[in-house]
């Protein structure tokens, strides 16, 4: 497995640190981030991103199906981690920030959601190099 496959989900780590912790002042109050709870659809999507582009590699891999379910499912607790991290670093570091149970809840669904989609994009995973994918195809 290439390091440089992990470099997406690298590079969505530090963008979504540095989102989250902008002072609250900084945050847009109007559009859709007007929305009531609309914070809440943003870190679930998020969290789906960041999960779904580190277990990325392994899709890309010869992973089996097995190990990528295992490996997604640590990525996605590792992530879980980060997020309650990032809650009480908004909570002491960023100022007109503040510790949120929903923000930790809604993060853990969307990184649970990610495990699901990059389980269910192993079905459609790429045709092998003799043009099938297992089935036959007479």
């Amino acid at each position: 497995m290439k390091i440089s496959w992990f470099l997406p989900g690298i590079v969505w780590l530090i963008f979504t640190t540095i989102l989250l912790l902008l002072p609250g002042d900084d945050l847009p109050s109007n559009g859709f981030f007007g929305i009531e709870h609309f914070d809440k659809i943003v870190h679930l999507g998020m969290f789906t991103l960041l999960t779904f582009l580190f277990s990325l590699p392994y899709l890309k891999s010869d992973s089996t199906k097995n190990e990528l379910k295992k490996a997604s499912i640590s990525i996605a607790l590792l992530i879980i981690i980060y997020g309650i991290l990032m809650e009480y670093a908004q909570k002491y570091w960023a100022s007109d920030r503040a510790f949120d149970l929903i923000d930790i809840l809604f993060d853990s669904i969307g990184s649970i959601f990610g495990v699901l989609v990059i389980n269910n994009r192993y079905t459609y995973k790429k045709i092998g190099p003799d043009r099938n994918r297992g089935r036959n195809q007479n």
